[in-house]
């Protein structure tokens, strides 16, 4: 065979393998003749208002504790009130016994008559100048000095009676009757707690914050206007709870153990359902995303590396395939932060029967149900 003849038929090989090549790749993309075009259920996204809310987990704090302390020595009389009933301001707690400032307040009472009696006789007789000077600024002094002695007698004859601080609900006392009691001991005799309204501390990573004022900053969030310092409460058992609060402050502070800081939330409390110490889940809003991109999570498939991918019909009714990312679960969608747009028509239903490339008929998905309440 000549080099000719061997060439041209090496050329018309090639073009042979190109044309055979091209009508497979046609095959692979296109059903074959006689068969229908694979069915597949789709949702149209939608951008939507998206409140932006943070579950954390957190512990109720009572919003004012005053430790009852006696202020004047003495045995306790009378106690005056239930142990876990709730007190008002001014309320008589304990009664301490007033017998001995009883009679230093009647002596007081005595010596401040004698000298005020005094200083009164000398101011007359210093006008004649039958005393001197000198002896009518000491007795006016004495005078002064013995009404501020009936003062303070007056003063531990009140402090006998030991009244409550702050309103509230009282606890265990720590005394009975026949107790001895004095001013400044370390021991209190009972703790009131005010309950109503009531504190809720709750943790959040720093990171959190961060990435807060960072999406805030450029334009993906929208403060949350009169919502931004909303708060709802989830207790222990499930359960909601019926009053909403708002965030207070945060600490400005990182914690060095725990790299977190500490937002307060404070919560009406009227019927005392919330208690110090209870473990609460607060959900807090954080901002509101004007247009966000909610997929149902039938849509959504992860690869072995963990990345969320989609399937998508494009405008000539094509499968395409996306990458997505998407920052938490909304019920039973996902948020997705990149890769899918409004007007995207994501498959939810026949993943199973395509591949990317294919033509597909796309028709409304009928496993997709109506959107759950957030579930952050």
């Amino acid at each position: 065979m000549s080099i000719k003849s061997a060439s041209t038929a090496l050329i018309t090989f090639i073009a042979a393998a190109t044309l055979l090549s091209g009508c497979q790749e046609e095959q692979a993309t296109a059903p074959a003749e006689g068969q229908q075009i694979p069915q597949v259920g789709i949702v149209t996204l939608e951008a939507e208002p998206f409140a932006v809310t943070t579950e954390l987990p957190g512990r109720a704090q009572a919003y004012r504790i005053a430790e009852v302390r006696p202020q004047v020595d003495g045995i306790i009389q009378r106690r005056l009130f239930t142990e876990g009933s709730d007190v008002k301001a001014g309320q008589q707690l304990y009664q301490i016994d007033d017998a001995i400032y009883q009679a230093t307040f009647q002596s007081a009472k005595a010596s401040l008559a004698s000298a005020k009696s005094l200083a009164d006789r000398y101011a007359l007789l210093v006008k004649e100048q039958a005393v001197s000077k000198q002896a009518f600024d000491e007795a006016r002094a004495a005078s002064l000095q013995a009404e501020a002695e009936l003062e303070r007698a007056r003063i531990n004859v009140r402090y006998t009676k030991v009244l409550a601080p702050i309103s509230g609900r009282i606890g265990r006392s720590a005394v009975t009757e026949g107790a001895l009691v004095s001013s400044g001991q370390t021991q209190a005799l009972a703790v009131i707690q005010q309950l109503d309204p009531i504190y809720v501390d709750v943790t959040q990573p720093a990171r959190d914050l961060i990435n807060l004022r960072r999406d805030l900053k450029e334009g993906r969030l929208e403060k949350a206007g009169e919502n931004a310092a909303k708060a709802t409460l989830m207790l222990e058992d499930g359960s909601p709870y019926p009053h909403e609060g708002k965030l207070e402050f945060s600490e400005v502070s990182v914690d060095a153990g725990t790299g977190s800081v500490v937002l307060r939330a404070v919560f009406p409390n009227p019927d005392k359902v919330l208690m110090p110490g209870m473990f609460v889940h607060a959900h807090l809003v954080a901002g509101v995303r004007s247009e966000a991109i909610l997929a149902p999570q039938q849509g959504v498939t992860r690869t072995p590396t963990g990345e969320a991918t989609v399937m998508v019909v494009d405008a000539n009714n094509k499968v395409e395939a996306r990458k997505i990312i998407t920052s938490r679960a909304v019920g039973n969608r996902w948020l997705v932060t990149e890769g899918l747009n409004s007007g995207d028509r994501l498959i939810t239903e026949g993943l199973q029967f395509i591949r990317p490339g294919v033509e597909v008929k796309p028709v409304p998905a009928t496993n997709v149900a109506a959107a759950q309440p957030q579930a952050q």
